[in-house]
Protein backbone atom coordinates (compact mmCIF):
# COMPACT_ATOMS: atom_id res chain seq x y z
CA UNK A 1 0.00 0.00 0.00
CA UNK A 2 2.69 2.06 1.45
CA UNK A 3 4.34 1.59 -2.08
CA UNK A 4 1.21 2.74 -4.31
CA UNK A 5 0.72 5.84 -1.99
CA UNK A 6 4.40 6.69 -3.08
CA UNK A 7 4.18 5.44 -7.06
CA UNK A 8 1.45 7.97 -7.07
CA UNK A 9 3.45 10.97 -6.46
CA UNK A 10 6.07 10.22 -8.94
CA UNK A 11 3.77 9.54 -11.62
CA UNK A 12 1.64 12.66 -10.95
CA UNK A 13 5.33 15.00 -11.44
CA UNK A 14 6.49 12.79 -13.87
CA UNK A 15 2.82 13.47 -15.96
CA UNK A 16 3.91 17.46 -14.90
CA UNK A 17 7.11 17.00 -16.21
CA UNK A 18 6.27 15.72 -19.27
CA UNK A 19 3.23 18.61 -19.42
CA UNK A 20 6.21 21.51 -18.89
CA UNK A 21 8.16 19.66 -21.84
CA UNK A 22 5.90 19.83 -24.74
CA UNK A 23 4.69 22.79 -23.49
CA UNK A 24 1.30 22.38 -22.80
CA UNK A 25 -0.67 25.28 -23.05
CA UNK A 26 1.06 26.71 -25.48
CA UNK A 27 0.56 23.49 -27.80
CA UNK A 28 -3.92 24.45 -26.58
CA UNK A 29 -2.91 27.51 -28.84
CA UNK A 30 -1.88 25.62 -31.52
CA UNK A 31 -4.88 23.31 -31.51
CA UNK A 32 -7.21 26.37 -31.55
CA UNK A 33 -5.83 28.47 -33.94
CA UNK A 34 -5.27 24.82 -36.36
CA UNK A 35 -9.00 24.03 -35.51
CA UNK A 36 -10.03 27.81 -36.06
CA UNK A 37 -8.14 27.41 -39.89
CA UNK A 38 -10.20 23.92 -40.64
CA UNK A 39 -13.37 25.71 -39.88
CA UNK A 40 -12.74 28.58 -41.99
CA UNK A 41 -11.97 26.09 -44.66
CA UNK A 42 -14.84 23.89 -44.66
CA UNK A 43 -16.79 23.94 -47.35
CA UNK A 44 -20.06 22.75 -46.67
CA UNK A 45 -20.15 19.22 -44.03
CA UNK A 46 -17.80 18.34 -42.08
CA UNK A 47 -15.77 15.89 -41.64
CA UNK A 48 -15.16 14.61 -37.90
CA UNK A 49 -12.68 12.29 -38.63
CA UNK A 50 -10.73 14.35 -40.51
CA UNK A 51 -10.80 17.06 -37.98
CA UNK A 52 -9.71 14.83 -35.18
CA UNK A 53 -6.92 13.18 -37.40
CA UNK A 54 -5.52 16.90 -38.18
CA UNK A 55 -6.12 17.73 -34.75
CA UNK A 56 -3.94 14.69 -33.69
CA UNK A 57 -1.53 15.40 -36.05
CA UNK A 58 -0.97 18.77 -34.67
CA UNK A 59 -0.55 18.11 -31.12
CA UNK A 60 2.06 15.30 -31.61
CA UNK A 61 4.10 18.09 -34.28
CA UNK A 62 3.67 21.06 -31.70
CA UNK A 63 4.24 18.55 -28.76
CA UNK A 64 7.33 17.28 -30.51
CA UNK A 65 8.83 20.68 -31.42
CA UNK A 66 8.28 22.03 -27.88
CA UNK A 67 10.43 19.17 -26.65
CA UNK A 68 13.36 19.67 -28.96
CA UNK A 69 13.44 23.27 -28.51
CA UNK A 70 13.78 22.57 -24.87
CA UNK A 71 16.11 20.06 -25.18
CA UNK A 72 18.32 22.63 -27.55
CA UNK A 73 18.02 25.38 -25.05
CA UNK A 74 18.38 23.39 -21.82
CA UNK A 75 21.51 25.28 -20.84
CA UNK A 76 20.48 28.41 -21.65
CA UNK A 77 17.33 27.83 -19.86
CA UNK A 78 19.16 27.42 -16.89
CA UNK A 79 20.63 30.78 -17.04
CA UNK A 80 16.52 32.52 -16.83
CA UNK A 81 15.01 32.62 -13.80
CA UNK A 82 11.52 32.02 -15.58
CA UNK A 83 13.06 28.73 -17.15
CA UNK A 84 15.52 27.19 -14.60
CA UNK A 85 12.83 25.59 -12.86
CA UNK A 86 11.90 23.09 -16.49
CA UNK A 87 12.34 19.87 -16.39
CA UNK A 88 15.82 19.48 -17.99
CA UNK A 89 17.59 22.42 -16.24
CA UNK A 90 16.51 21.52 -13.05
CA UNK A 91 17.49 18.27 -13.75
CA UNK A 92 14.31 16.45 -13.47
CA UNK A 93 15.12 14.48 -16.72
CA UNK A 94 17.44 13.37 -19.03
CA UNK A 95 17.93 15.05 -21.94
CA UNK A 96 18.48 11.78 -23.60
CA UNK A 97 14.94 11.26 -22.73
CA UNK A 98 13.80 14.22 -23.78
CA UNK A 99 15.47 14.31 -27.04
CA UNK A 100 13.66 11.04 -27.92
CA UNK A 101 10.57 12.18 -26.93
CA UNK A 102 10.72 15.07 -29.34
CA UNK A 103 11.79 13.13 -31.97
CA UNK A 104 9.21 10.62 -31.70
CA UNK A 105 5.93 12.98 -31.21
CA UNK A 106 7.14 14.96 -33.97
CA UNK A 107 7.37 11.89 -36.41
CA UNK A 108 3.79 10.98 -35.12
CA UNK A 109 2.07 14.05 -35.70
CA UNK A 110 3.80 14.58 -39.13
CA UNK A 111 3.21 10.57 -40.40
CA UNK A 112 -0.58 11.04 -38.70
CA UNK A 113 -1.36 14.03 -41.08
CA UNK A 114 0.48 12.34 -43.89
CA UNK A 115 -1.88 9.14 -42.78
CA UNK A 116 -5.07 10.66 -42.21
CA UNK A 117 -5.25 14.16 -43.66
CA UNK A 118 -3.09 14.72 -46.68
CA UNK A 119 0.37 15.25 -47.89
CA UNK A 120 0.28 19.10 -47.83
CA UNK A 121 -1.02 19.26 -44.26
CA UNK A 122 2.06 17.09 -43.08
CA UNK A 123 4.51 18.73 -45.21
CA UNK A 124 3.50 21.94 -43.29
CA UNK A 125 3.49 20.55 -40.10
CA UNK A 126 7.28 19.50 -41.09
CA UNK A 127 8.32 22.15 -42.23
CA UNK A 128 7.32 24.27 -39.10
CA UNK A 129 9.32 21.73 -36.85
CA UNK A 130 11.98 22.09 -38.72
CA UNK A 131 12.10 25.79 -39.18
CA UNK A 132 11.54 26.31 -35.33
CA UNK A 133 13.97 23.84 -34.55
CA UNK A 134 16.79 24.05 -37.10
CA UNK A 135 16.64 28.09 -38.14
CA UNK A 136 14.22 29.98 -35.38
CA UNK A 137 15.97 28.31 -32.34
CA UNK A 138 19.72 28.47 -33.02
CA UNK A 139 19.20 32.26 -34.52
CA UNK A 140 18.19 33.64 -30.76
CA UNK A 141 21.30 33.49 -30.03
CA UNK A 142 23.03 35.45 -33.31
CA UNK A 143 20.23 37.94 -34.04
CA UNK A 144 17.63 39.89 -33.27
CA UNK A 145 15.75 39.13 -35.99
CA UNK A 146 14.83 35.71 -34.61
CA UNK A 147 11.06 37.23 -33.49
CA UNK A 148 10.30 37.72 -36.67
CA UNK A 149 11.75 34.61 -38.55
CA UNK A 150 9.98 32.46 -35.51
CA UNK A 151 6.61 34.33 -36.57
CA UNK A 152 6.67 31.84 -39.51
CA UNK A 153 6.52 28.61 -38.05
CA UNK A 154 3.94 30.27 -35.35
CA UNK A 155 1.73 31.27 -38.13
CA UNK A 156 1.76 27.73 -39.59
CA UNK A 157 -0.80 25.49 -37.89
CA UNK A 158 -3.84 27.65 -38.64
CA UNK A 159 -2.61 27.11 -42.40
CA UNK A 160 -2.57 23.25 -41.52
CA UNK A 161 -6.15 23.48 -40.00
CA UNK A 162 -7.39 24.81 -43.57
CA UNK A 163 -5.26 22.70 -45.69
CA UNK A 164 -7.06 20.14 -44.24
CA UNK A 165 -10.26 20.77 -44.82
CA UNK A 166 -9.99 22.70 -48.54
CA UNK A 167 -6.71 20.08 -49.61
CA UNK A 168 -4.70 23.33 -50.63
CA UNK A 169 -3.75 26.83 -50.06
CA UNK A 170 -4.76 30.40 -51.73
CA UNK A 171 -5.20 33.91 -50.85
CA UNK A 172 -7.99 33.28 -48.03
CA UNK A 173 -5.86 30.82 -46.48
CA UNK A 174 -2.50 33.03 -46.85
CA UNK A 175 -4.78 35.96 -45.32
CA UNK A 176 -5.23 33.67 -42.09
CA UNK A 177 -1.38 32.83 -42.20
CA UNK A 178 -0.99 36.80 -42.31
CA UNK A 179 -3.15 37.47 -39.40
CA UNK A 180 -1.31 34.85 -37.12
CA UNK A 181 2.09 36.55 -38.38
CA UNK A 182 1.40 39.95 -37.46
CA UNK A 183 -0.50 39.00 -34.17
CA UNK A 184 2.86 37.18 -32.73
CA UNK A 185 5.07 40.53 -33.19
CA UNK A 186 3.20 42.47 -30.64
CA UNK A 187 2.64 39.45 -28.50
CA UNK A 188 6.28 38.75 -27.94
CA UNK A 189 7.55 42.25 -28.43
CA UNK A 190 5.66 42.46 -24.74
CA UNK A 191 7.38 39.20 -23.28
CA UNK A 192 10.62 40.63 -24.91
CA UNK A 193 10.42 43.69 -23.14
CA UNK A 194 9.38 41.97 -19.64
CA UNK A 195 11.62 39.31 -19.49
CA UNK A 196 14.74 41.17 -21.14
CA UNK A 197 17.34 41.01 -18.50
CA UNK A 198 16.70 36.85 -18.03
CA UNK A 199 17.40 36.98 -22.11
CA UNK A 200 20.35 39.05 -22.23
CA UNK A 201 21.73 36.66 -19.48
CA UNK A 202 20.99 33.95 -21.30
CA UNK A 203 22.45 35.63 -24.19
CA UNK A 204 19.31 36.00 -26.31
CA UNK A 205 19.30 38.27 -28.97
CA UNK A 206 16.05 40.02 -28.69
CA UNK A 207 14.48 43.32 -30.09
CA UNK A 208 14.38 45.17 -26.95
CA UNK A 209 17.87 44.38 -26.23
CA UNK A 210 19.26 47.58 -27.13
CA UNK A 211 16.24 49.81 -26.33
CA UNK A 212 16.88 51.26 -22.72
CA UNK A 213 13.49 53.37 -22.92
CA UNK A 214 11.28 50.89 -24.15
CA UNK A 215 10.24 53.05 -27.08
CA UNK A 216 12.14 51.73 -29.86
CA UNK A 217 9.72 48.64 -28.97
CA UNK A 218 6.65 49.94 -28.43
CA UNK A 219 6.80 52.20 -31.50
CA UNK A 220 7.33 48.10 -33.15
CA UNK A 221 4.24 47.13 -31.76
CA UNK A 222 2.59 50.05 -33.02
CA UNK A 223 3.80 49.48 -36.18
CA UNK A 224 2.95 45.41 -36.60
CA UNK A 225 -0.55 45.94 -34.56
CA UNK A 226 -1.63 48.67 -37.19
CA UNK A 227 -0.63 46.48 -39.91
CA UNK A 228 -2.39 43.49 -38.09
CA UNK A 229 -5.56 45.81 -38.11
CA UNK A 230 -5.31 46.33 -41.77
CA UNK A 231 -4.69 42.52 -42.66
CA UNK A 232 -8.03 41.75 -40.21
CA UNK A 233 -10.34 43.38 -42.41
CA UNK A 234 -8.84 41.92 -45.59
CA UNK A 235 -11.54 39.29 -45.12
CA UNK A 236 -14.93 41.23 -45.47
CA UNK A 237 -13.12 43.26 -48.35
CA UNK A 238 -12.08 40.17 -50.57
CA UNK A 239 -13.80 37.14 -49.43
CA UNK A 240 -16.92 38.05 -48.41
CA UNK A 241 -17.25 38.12 -44.64
CA UNK A 242 -19.96 39.95 -42.93
CA UNK A 243 -20.34 43.68 -41.58
CA UNK A 244 -20.27 41.63 -38.24
CA UNK A 245 -17.26 40.90 -38.55
CA UNK A 246 -15.46 44.16 -40.53
CA UNK A 247 -16.98 46.03 -37.21
CA UNK A 248 -15.78 43.70 -34.86
CA UNK A 249 -12.51 43.14 -36.25
CA UNK A 250 -12.15 46.82 -36.37
CA UNK A 251 -12.92 47.37 -32.53
CA UNK A 252 -10.33 44.74 -31.93
CA UNK A 253 -7.83 46.13 -33.97
CA UNK A 254 -8.43 49.59 -32.44
CA UNK A 255 -8.30 48.23 -28.64
CA UNK A 256 -5.36 46.04 -29.08
CA UNK A 257 -3.61 49.02 -31.16
CA UNK A 258 -4.27 51.66 -28.16
CA UNK A 259 -2.45 48.92 -25.85
CA UNK A 260 0.66 48.88 -28.27
CA UNK A 261 0.41 52.83 -28.02
CA UNK A 262 -0.10 52.76 -24.17
CA UNK A 263 3.03 50.86 -24.29
CA UNK A 264 4.73 53.06 -26.75
CA UNK A 265 4.19 55.81 -24.64
CA UNK A 266 4.47 54.73 -20.95
CA UNK A 267 8.29 55.11 -20.72
CA UNK A 268 9.02 50.80 -20.82
CA UNK A 269 6.18 50.54 -17.97
CA UNK A 270 6.37 47.11 -16.90
CA UNK A 271 2.41 47.47 -16.29
CA UNK A 272 2.06 48.81 -19.80
CA UNK A 273 3.80 45.55 -21.44
CA UNK A 274 1.80 43.40 -18.71
CA UNK A 275 -1.68 44.76 -20.62
CA UNK A 276 -0.13 45.04 -24.23
CA UNK A 277 0.88 41.16 -23.40
CA UNK A 278 -2.66 39.81 -21.99
CA UNK A 279 -4.74 41.90 -24.58
CA UNK A 280 -2.92 39.73 -27.45
CA UNK A 281 -3.99 36.55 -25.31
CA UNK A 282 -7.92 37.80 -25.58
CA UNK A 283 -7.33 39.43 -29.01
CA UNK A 284 -6.53 36.41 -30.81
CA UNK A 285 -9.15 33.97 -29.77
CA UNK A 286 -11.62 36.82 -30.11
CA UNK A 287 -10.94 37.28 -33.58
CA UNK A 288 -10.85 33.99 -34.79
CA UNK A 289 -14.08 33.35 -33.35
CA UNK A 290 -15.52 36.36 -35.36
CA UNK A 291 -13.87 34.76 -38.28
CA UNK A 292 -15.32 31.29 -37.83
CA UNK A 293 -19.32 33.05 -36.86
CA UNK A 294 -18.57 35.28 -40.17
CA UNK A 295 -17.42 32.61 -42.12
Amino acid sequence: MKSAVQTRPRAAAAASDLAELVKARLSLLTLATAMAGFALGVREVWDWLLLSATLAGTALSAAGAAALNQWWERAYDGLMKRTRQRPLPAGRMASSDALVAGLVLSIAGVACLALFVNLLSAALAAATIVFYILVYTPLKRVTTLNTIIGAVPGALPPLIGWTAARGSIDAEGLTLFAILFLWQMPHFLAIAWLYRDDYAQAGFKMLSEDDESGAMTGRQAVVYSLALLAVSLLPSVFFGYSAFYFYGALALGVGFTALAGKFAVSGGSIPAAKALFLGSIAYLPLLLGLMVLAR
